[in-house]
């Protein structure tokens, strides 16, 4: 069986703990590999290495680390259909999808080969009489990631590239889950020819996360995942002086407008809603509609749709939809869908009982609609992670904006309508930080950031694009003067000021 280890310094290694989890190929709900856990020391010996490394890689000059990126965004595209195969196979994922994730996590890559331009700082000649004033931007040290399950590629990508574009050195802790893609992108990294210990990976669980949040010599902690464990990882890390950036869980809502167009927002909920199975924290499990008229109509278009789904194992070219990613998220799953229909909710279609031929130990399931969900339901208020798509019925506009504002979550949200108007006042009032008007996953590009509100942000910065540059920098600003030489001015307490 397959045992994947850490990447420390250049190369694979085992690490001093010798705990393992297991890998699972979810599409057949067998374990394929084994992964070792890092402990607290596998985790300093990762620090040691990044520390190594930090002061040559950030006295390089930025061109010369963007030259790097050139190389290793070459290297992701040569490599695509590999690391897809990783992704497919251990997430479940379609092949497709799974480059989707290995493409949107180059855009990244390739905004960091931007670097010499983005950290230009600032300059003033002459804030006094032969006074000049001028700002840099500078590393912050080593970093490190913690990255969830359900895209193995993207945000890894997200983080790296960029942090030490930047000048800092790095460790990445992705998800035990579906290791194999992560330690490829680390190994691609070398090949791309940045030196060893800049990039560095350790797999884990609590125990290794723990050991990042508290120790001593990692400068700043990014994340991405559920809210608790975001809140978590903010207080801990932030409480040791660290700079942090936690981005959690999501409850997306569509708003759908009697005047959208039934067939456009039926296909984009298609999309948003059981692309991945689901699992994706920009997926929209609730659509909004606005008067009965147009959730009749909405649920009418919806229905035959979702029943045509193409449902199967991820490595199949012909199918749109793969297993969810565990058997603990399989069940917990299905446990929401039965709490759903306690609680009075309409199911429409069912996909508890869904079974695929020859994969009857996958962890398949089909798509589920609800209607007619209330507020107060479980279905609602949890992030479900999976199949499953709730309409939620408003009698008017008003009611419809204040459903989304009044959310805990404020992650993504969407409008879809006809009316510039509507949309105008939409996108200006909502709380949520990224909107779509006829947009349904509006994951903004690489150099726009990405990142939500309320508790689906901890911190005060979002991931990639100018807010990535600022988290992974420190501003310092410079006042220089020179003076004439054997002209004295002597000596002043007063405060100085530039007249």
């Amino acid at each position: 069986m397959k045992s994947l280890t850490h990447w420390i310094n250049g190369e694979r290694v085992d690490g001093q703990s010798t705990r393992t989890a297991p890998v699972f190929n979810p599409a057949i709900g067998e374990q394929i590999a084994e992964v070792r856990l890092a402990s607290a020391a596998d985790v300093d010996s990762a620090v040691k290495a990044a520390q190594a490394a930090l002061p040559e890689w950030s006295a390089l000059p930025p061109l010369r680390r963007a030259r790097f990126m050139f190389r290793y965004n070459e290297l992701l595209l040569a490599n695509i259909d590999e690391l897809a195969e990783l992704i497919s196979v251990e997430h479940g994922k379609t092949i497709e999808d799974a480059k989707g994730d290995v493409t949107r996590g180059r855009e990244v890559v390739e905004f960091a080969c931007g670097i010499p331009h983005l950290l230009r700082g600032d300059f003033t000649e002459d804030v006094g009489t032969g006074v000049d004033a001028f700002s840099v931007r500078q590393a912050v040290g080593v970093c490190a990631g913690i990255t969830p399950f359900n895209f193995p590629a993207m945000i890894p990508l997200w983080m790296f590239p960029l942090a030490i574009t930047c000048g800092n050195t790095f460790i990445l802790k992705p998800s035990e889950r579906d290791p194999s893609c992560p330690l490829r992108l680390v190994e691609l990294a070398k090949e791309a020819g940045i030196p060893d210990g800049v990039v560095n990976m350790v797999n884990g669980d609590k125990e290794a996360v723990d050991a990042i949040l508290t120790h001593p010599d990692i400068s700043a902690v990014s994340f991405v995942g559920s809210t608790p464990v975001a809140s978590y990882i903010y207080s801990t890390a932030a409480s040791t002086g660290k700079r942090v950036q936690a981005l959690g869980g999501a409850k997306n809502h569509m708003v759908v407008m009697p005047d959208a167009d039934m067939d456009q927002a039926a296909d984009a909920l298609i999309g948003a809603g059981y692309g991945s199975a689901g699992q994706r924290c920009m997926a929209v499990s609730v659509a909004v509609a606005v008067g009965d008229q147009t959730a009749d109509s909405l649920v009418e278009n919806l229905v035959p749709r979702i029943q045509e789904l193409k449902i199967g194992p991820g490595g199949d070219p012909d199918i749109e939809m793969g297993p969810v990613v565990t058997e603990q998220a399989y069940d917990r799953i299905k446990g929401l869908i039965d709490k759903g229909v306690e609680e009075g909710a309409e199911l429409v279609l069912d996909g508890r009982d869904f079974t695929m031929q020859g994969y009857e130990n996958g962890y398949f399931l089909g798509g589920s609609l609800f209607d007619r969900v209330t507020e107060d339901m479980e279905i609602y208020k949890q992030e479900i992670f999976g199949p499953v798509l709730s309409v939620v019925r408003a009698p008017d506009y008003e009611t419809a904006v204040d459903l989304v504002n009044r959310n805990e979550y404020g992650n993504g949200t969407a409008i879809f309508t006809k009316d510039g108007d509507a949309a105008r006042d939409f996108t200006d009032r909502v709380q949520i930080g990224m909107v779509g008007v006829n947009v349904p996953i509006p994951v903004p590009v690489a150099y726009h950031s990405f990142g939500g509100w309320k508790r689906s942000l901890f911190g005060d910065t979002h991931m990639h694009g100018m807010e990535g540059v600022r988290f992974y920098t420190r501003l310092k600003a410079i006042t220089s003067r020179w003076p004439k030489s054997g002209v004295r001015e002597g000596h002043s307490l007063t405060m100085p000021t530039m007249q």
